[in-house]
């Protein structure tokens, strides 16, 4: 089976929301995700990050620390997903390639078709938060 290693940013602001983006294309179009996209030959996981969300949002990130990695099997791949807090440094969030973007309070994580690898994140992310 393909394996595909990507990262994920798990963007926040000063409110505590969370920026979700919603897939433009693909056999999962019109589900949301965190954004974020493949690690290339040669890049550490935070390098990728950083470019990804550049080329996705034209913005710049601060990458805080590591959420938790997901693996999940998809019907056609096997995937490896790094996930990070992080928090906009510079740029507007403009969106590329996805269709739509929402910022989300913890009420309303669950108001959005999430993708199954990045349901495991958001209970990660409700359980962290529950500890605060």
């Amino acid at each position: 089976m393909n394996h595909k290693h990507v990262v994920a940013a798990i963007i926040h602001d000063s409110e505590n929301r969370i920026f979700a983006t919603q897939r433009g294309s693909g056999d999962w179009k019109d589900w949301w995700e965190f954004p974020g996209g493949k690690i290339e030959p040669g890049e550490t996981p935070e390098q990728a990050l950083k470019r990804e969300i550049w080329e996705e949002l034209e913005t710049r990130i601060v990458i805080e620390n590591l959420v938790t990695t997901v693996e999940w099997d998809y019907p056609k791949f096997h995937l490896t997903m790094h996930c990070y807090w992080c928090h906009v440094e510079s740029g507007e969030l403009v969106l590329k390639e996805h269709e739509a973007a929402r910022w989300l309070n913890h009420n309303e994580l669950d108001s959005v078709q999430w993708l199954p690898a990045d349901v495991e994140v958001l209970e990660k992310i409700k359980q962290d938060n529950r500890k605060h």
